[in-house]
């Protein structure tokens, strides 16, 4: 069966303006690139799994705090050019990106070295208008620029 990711696309109102929050990935791999390295907090589940809890989960693993409170409207599932299917929920909410910490992944570095190292899940977190997030990695049809 092919991977699966579930994840959170939280956004808020400012203004006129709809605003996202996405994470870069964190590691060496990922240092010096912002294209298309953008993406909403998610990450793999194991089949059978709730993909809602792990999108949860993701979420607080990604950002150190659950998701605030508030109705999830489900966006649907995709699938990305590697195959891997990604399930996304949205949720209006707030959040100070610039408090965010994440988990840590244990990575071979560099490739096929043999050497660990321990690097963050992801970098930073910033919000980014719909504008902006739809130059990146989102999908145009999980922009919540409705209502």
């Amino acid at each position: 069966m092919s991977r699966a990711s579930a994840g959170i696309l939280l956004h808020r109102r400012r203004g006129d303006l709809r605003e996202v929050l996405i994470v870069h990935p964190g590691g060496p791999i990922w240092a010096k690139r912002d294209a298309g390295a953008w993406s909403i907090p998610k990450g793999e589940y194991a089949d059978g799994e709730d993909a809602l809890a792990a999108a949860r989960r993701e979420f607080e693993e990604e950002l150190g705090s659950p998701p605030p409170p508030g109705e999830l409207a489900d966006l649907g599932e995709i699938r990305q050019k590697s195959g891997k299917r990604v399930r996304a929920w949205a949720l209006e909410g707030d959040l100070d990106a610039s408090r965010a910490h994440s988990n840590t992944v244990v990575l071979e570095w560099p490739p096929r070295s043999g050497r660990r190292i321990e690097v963050p899940e992801i970098d930073r977190a910033e919000w980014f208008t719909i504008d902006d997030a739809g130059s990146g990695s989102i999908p145009p049809r999980w922009n919540c620029s409705s209502g």
